[in-house]
């Protein structure tokens, strides 16, 4: 007799729990408000104006900050030293930089983010096996029997132990949700763009690492000059001591060459230091272990050509530039936000079930379900769907404003690196000459200083414009081969242009 009481009471308990009202609809997706700041670093190049009266006119430089001047080193190195061309050392960059790996973790968050708000439109299927053993007190919920003697029989106030075993699967669906579609295709878009920021940290990472390694090997040349210079000016003391011996020069001959050796030699100890410091830097990016001796197996070369359209490039850029077509995707998703925000005021349908079995015992039980189809109309909340359309619309509008800004920086880079790669060429050639007239102009003095026609002070001025007009020439291969990848990346083809460029040079 307890037993039929209380089982469907508990039943009806449970299946009024199941067939609630169907719940609200979704809430939209509150994007962050700008949809620029996926990039945790930035990678620029510079070109600055040199003072002097030398053929160098500029001088470039590369900066590399934030996640890209870092790397995660990779253990499968073998030992020794390593060698490193352009191509091998980018292809490294792209492996271990850390700008493309935090790029990657992102796009995989987005990437999760839409699996998530797609599972609002999917399916919500569960399973469940409980065996309960219960006692309830009657009185408590208000139960009080009062049945006469004569009848012949009590209910107690209390009831049980008793028990009961259940197995049942649940159904959930949205059959209609709008804001929770729009929701889908708002990360979608926000997906999108997180891929479109890895990519366009792979163009940064190419920039990062050629810059770095042409400047480094741009150093190393200027280290081999400066050997060049050392040797020139042990020669020229060598000489001046020879003549004083021989009674043909004055002693401040050799005061002054052996002044100029020192200077020279103390110009070689610094810029090795500066080479040494910029393979560490290198090796950072690239996720080299920073004790290894690193090799690097290009030379600067110049490799001049025709200049490219400037409308033209600026369209191909256009196309292009991941970073540009990121924003893109970043304004569609808020305008797919706003559209979800606007639906909230629309209702809802949903539909929920159960089926399972229920009884005393697993080896007697009988079917139970339970289907609810349901419909939620929202009708006041307090402003909360205002709020969200207003949150929302400032997203778009700034997402907007982004996009047509980035657009004018996109075109500025390109017109920035072409009006570069010009004056870095014409640099080149101006610079080629200046270290031809130079170096003539050392043989002659040296040739005057042994026929005794000439003291070591024409020497050595000959010998310290050689060493500029050399540095001026490494520079302005620098600045043109600088300003040559700064064009590749602001056109969004660095990786490509690379890639070519290195089966050019294996063929």
């Amino acid at each position: 007799m307890r037993r039929r009481i209380l089982l469907p009471l508990s039943l009806a308990a449970g299946l009024y729990a199941q067939t609630a009202s169907p719940p609200p609809g979704a809430r939209a997706v509150a994007l962050p408000l700008s949809a620029g700041g996926n990039q945790a670093g930035a990678v620029s190049t510079q070109q600055t104006p040199v003072a002097g009266s030398g053929p160098a006119t500029v001088s470039s430089s590369i900066q590399v900050s934030g996640d890209f001047s870092g790397s995660v080193p990779s253990n499968e190195l073998p030992p020794g030293p390593v060698t490193l061309t352009l191509a091998g050392a980018v292809k490294r960059g792209l492996a271990a930089n850390l700008g493309p790996i935090t790029a990657d973790n992102s796009a995989r968050a987005s990437r999760a983010q839409r699996i998530q708000s797609l599972s609002a439109l999917l399916p919500n299927i569960a399973a469940s096996a409980s065996d309960t053993v219960s006692q309830v007190n009657l009185a408590a919920f208000g139960f009080q029997f009062n049945i006469p003697p004569s009848v012949g029989f009590s209910i107690p106030s209390v009831v049980g132990p008793f028990n009961y075993s259940s197995l049942q699967g649940t159904l959930s669906q949205s059959v209609f949700d709008l804001t929770a579609r729009r929701n889908w295709r708002a990360t979608q878009e926000t997906e999108r763009a997180s891929l479109l920021n890895a990519k366009d940290a792979r163009e940064l990472v190419v920039l990062a690492v050629g810059g770095s390694y042409l400047q480094t090997v741009a150093t190393a040349a200027r280290v081999e000059s400066q050997r060049a210079q050392v040797a020139n000016a042990d020669a020229i003391n060598r000489q001046a001591q020879v003549r004083k011996e021989a009674g043909t020069n004055a002693r401040i001959d050799v005061t002054r060459s052996a002044v100029e050796l020192q200077t020279e030699q103390q110009r070689l100890s610094s810029l090795e230091a500066e080479l040494r410091k910029e393979k560490i830097a290198l090796a950072r990016l690239i996720g080299l272990p920073q004790d290894r001796e690193v090799i690097l197996a290009e030379p600067l070369a110049l490799q001049t050509g025709s200049l490219p359209n400037a409308n033209a490039a600026i369209q191909e850029a256009f196309t292009r530039r991941a970073d540009l077509r990121a924003l893109e995707a970043g304004v569609k998703a808020a305008e797919m936000a706003l559209s979800a925000a606007r639906a909230e005021r629309l209702p809802s349908a949903s539909v929920n079930g159960n089926y399972g079995v229920l009884g005393p015992n697993p080896e007697k039980t009988h079917g139970a379900f339970a289907v609810t189809a349901g419909v939620s109309v929202p009708i006041w909340q307090g402003g909360r769907v205002k709020g969200d359309i207003l949150e929302a619309q400032a997203a778009l509008d700034q997402r907007q404003a982004e996009l047509t800004n980035q657009r004018g920086k996109v075109e500025q880079d390109v017109r920035t690196a072409l009006i570069e790669m010009e004056t870095a060429g014409g640099q080149v050639h101006l610079a080629e000459s200046s270290r031809s007239l130079a170096n003539d102009t050392l043989a002659q003095a040296r040739d005057r200083f042994g026929a005794g026609v000439a003291t070591t002070l024409e020497v050595v001025q000959a010998q310290q414009q050689v060493a500029s007009a050399d540095s001026d020439y490494i520079s302005s291969l620098f600045s043109y081969q600088l300003a040559k990848l700064s064009l590749a990346r602001a056109m969004g083809e660095a990786e490509i242009s690379l890639s070519n460029q290195a089966s050019e040079n294996h063929k």
